[in-house]
C-alpha cells in the first residue's frame, strides 16, 4: 500500500521532552505566583514575634495604668466637602474635665495592608485634638496615642467606617 503511513513511534526522547515541558510550565507558573504573592503582601503586623511576646507584660501594665486613669476619649471621623477625612477628639479625665498637658498622634490603619496606613498629624487645644487625612472610604482601625513627655499614657483603638 502506497498511502499507508507508519504510526509515529513514541521514543524516550519524546517522553523526556514532554516531562521537561510539563515541569517547566509548572515552575514558571509557580514563580509568577510567588512573585505576585510576595510583592503584594503588606499585612505584616510585627517584625519580630519574639520581641512582641517579651513586650506583652509591659503592655498589660500599661493597660492597667490606663484603666486607672478613667479617661474618656470621644471622637468623630467624617469627610468634609473637599473629601478630606476630618478627625476631632476630646479627652476628659475621670471627673469630666478636659485633660491638658498631653500630646497625641493618630493613625488610620488599614486592616489588611499596612502600606495603606495614614498618619494623622493632630493639633491640640484644651484637651481637644484635630487632624486631617486623605483616606479612601472603607473600614479602618483608628489608633490614637496620648503622651506626657516621651511616655505613652493612653491608647485608644477603634474600628471605624469612613464613607
Amino acid at each position: 500500500m502506497k498511502g499507508s503511513r507508519k504510526p509515529r513511534e513514541l521514543t524516550g526522547r519524546h517522553v523526556l521532552l514532554w516531562i521537561v515541558g510539563f515541569f517547566g510550565i509548572v515552575f514558571v507558573v509557580n514563580g509568577i505566583m510567588v512573585r505576585a504573592a510576595t510583592s503584594t503582601f503588606g499585612g505584616l503586623e510585627t517584625q519580630s514575634s519574639y520581641k512582641a511576646g517579651l513586650m506583652f507584660e509591659q503592655e498589660v501594665v500599661r493597660a492597667e495604668r490606663q484603666q486607672d486613669l478613667g479617661w474618656r476619649v470621644d471622637g468623630t471621623l467624617m469627610r468634609d466637602k473637599s473629601g478630606e477625612a476630618q478627625l476631632d477628639i476630646a479627652v476628659r479625665d475621670a471627673h469630666g474635665a478636659p485633660v491638658a498637658g498631653i500630646a497625641a498622634d493618630a493613625t488610620l490603619a488599614h486592616p489588611a495592608d499596612s502600606r495603606l496606613d495614614h498618619v494623622i498629624t493632630l493639633s491640640a487645644r484644651d484637651g481637644r485634638f484635630h487632624g486631617e487625612a486623605s483616606a479612601a472610604p472603607g473600614q479602618w482601625e483608628l489608633i490614637v496615642d496620648f503622651y506626657r513627655g516621651a511616655e505613652r499614657v493612653f491608647r485608644s483603638r477603634s474600628r471605624v467606617t469612613l464613607q
